[in-house]
């Protein structure tokens, strides 16, 4: 056996566990909305005492969520803004996921890329070509517009030939318009303490930006390529 292939092994054997060890002992419930608000006031406290502490543990269990392809990544980002604020959680969360994100594409990449492009480089030639041309721009379009699950886009990514720092540049500045409208949703779901603090005014507006978000930058995405096109 090749230390290239006991290496694969090791690495998809420790993401098969940890996957493994979420379900087992249902992590899911720690990561849902109704416990992030239930733990509000307790979180508050201790970041209040130890903020260095509960931004590394924050990051840390972020990363573990992106990179494992876990669900609770939007749950993480709404608990960013309650806990850190927008400024500090836009920064804290954009870091976090972008890091993930690239663990997810490293780990796709060093198990599955070199299979599948022997076994379907014929079909895959266009497809090589496509990201090597418009790579980058596919990539932050696809960050920008939520059509795919960004679980989706990491481990795809990660078998074609892009580069890992063109990824991950690439995520950071995409995946932030989406990250700050969230953590502001967040931001403002920490200050509801009835349902007449549904109807605050920042609240609607955070969930307004949600809704516009996708809508307005496929528009704003649409006119750059044509003006691109038009200028060719």
């Amino acid at each position: 056996m090749s230390k290239k292939l006991l290496k694969k092994i090791i690495i998809l054997s420790v993401v098969i566990l940890l996957i493994v060890l979420f379900k087992v002992f249902n992590l899911g419930d720690y990561l849902s909305l109704s416990y992030i608000k239930e733990s509000q006031e307790k979180f508050k406290a201790l970041y209040a005492e130890k903020r260095v502490l509960v931004i590394a543990v924050y990051m840390i269990i972020y990363i573990l969520v992106t990179s494992l392809s876990l669900p609770g990544a939007a749950v993480m980002t709404l608990a960013g803004g309650a806990l850190f604020g927008l400024w500090a959680g836009t920064i804290i969360v954009s870091f976090a996921s972008t890091i993930g994100a690239t663990l997810a594409f490293l780990v796709s990449r060093f198990i599955l890329k070199d299979w599948v492009q022997s076994k379907f480089r014929d079909k895959l030639k266009k497809i090589n070509a496509g990201i090597e041309k418009e790579g980058t721009f596919y990539l932050f379009s696809l960050r920008l517009i939520p059509i795919f699950p960004f679980w989706l886009i990491n481990l795809t990514m990660g078998l074609t030939e892009m580069p890992a720092l063109t990824f991950y540049w690439v995520s950071q500045i995409g995946m932030l318009p989406g990250t700050i409208v969230y953590v502001n949703a967040g931001k403002e779901l920490a200050k509801i303490e009835s349902f007449s603090g549904i109807l605050s005014p920042g609240l609607i507006l955070s969930f307004v930006l949600l809704g516009l978000f996708p809508i307005t930058a496929k528009k704003l995405l649409g006119l750059y390529k044509s003006r691109v096109m038009r200028s060719a």
